[in-house]
């Protein structure tokens, strides 16, 4: 009689328990979500007559350490973090493809670009990844880090010696305006202008002296 008293009381107080903390999960508001992108304005046309090439740009692989849409920041080495209520758009891999894609078709510096997803054959195909994708938190300043992979490819070329047409990363640090993501965004913009307008410039370059 006395187990079955002190069962009771305990349903009773658990049911106390979850009533209150139920209400009080009721009144607390959900925090929001904010989602940022990137945001800038591609190169202008660079020249008069495209070159008379098609490229086809696959989509960008993430390294592990940044292939999520959580923005993340280091405040110490050998140390990643990530936000909780501040989140990109898209995975970066899905942002830098697109992006770049943009940038390269806005130059008009080649007959035509486009993604995996065309089913069109092109006569060259760009291949990377995300390096480094993330904010940088100094005792001074925070900083974007971008930092891109890339490999240009000559399609259905039979030599394999004769595939790849070059290699090579671009990093780039951007200087926060302010220590919030959303100066996070803004800097990370900055710094894929910076490496798109190279990666475009060193692939109109390359293609322009190779027969």
């Amino acid at each position: 009689m006395h187990r079955m008293k002190k069962q009771s009381a305990l349903l009773i107080v658990s049911a106390v328990i979850l009533t209150v903390s139920g209400c009080s999960s009721l009144q607390q508001p959900v925090r929001k979500i904010d989602y940022y992108t990137l945001e800038y304005q591609p190169t202008s046309a660079g020249s008069p007559s495209p070159l008379p090439v098609s490229i086809q740009i696959d989509r960008f692989q993430v390294s592990p350490a940044y292939d999520a849409n959580r923005m993340i920041y280091s405040e110490e080495p050998f140390k990643r973090d990530a936000y909780v209520y501040h989140k990109w758009r898209a995975n970066p891999g899905d942002l830098v493809t697109y992006f770049l894609a943009r940038d390269l078709r806005k130059s008009s510096r080649f007959a035509s670009v486009f993604s995996l997803k065309s089913r069109l054959t092109a006569s060259h195909i760009l291949e990377g990844a995300v390096d480094e994708f993330y904010e940088h938190d100094g005792d001074d300043a925070w900083h974007a880090v971008l930092a891109l992979d890339i490999t240009l490819i000559k399609n259905k070329e039979p030599d394999i010696s004769k595939r790849v047409i070059f290699q090579k990363q671009y990093r780039e640090t951007q200087r926060c305006a302010q220590k919030h993501p959303r100066a996070l965004a803004e800097a990370m913009s900055k710094a894929m202008g910076i490496i798109s307008g190279k990666i475009t410039n060193d692939i109109a370059h390359h293609l322009a002296d190779t027969p």
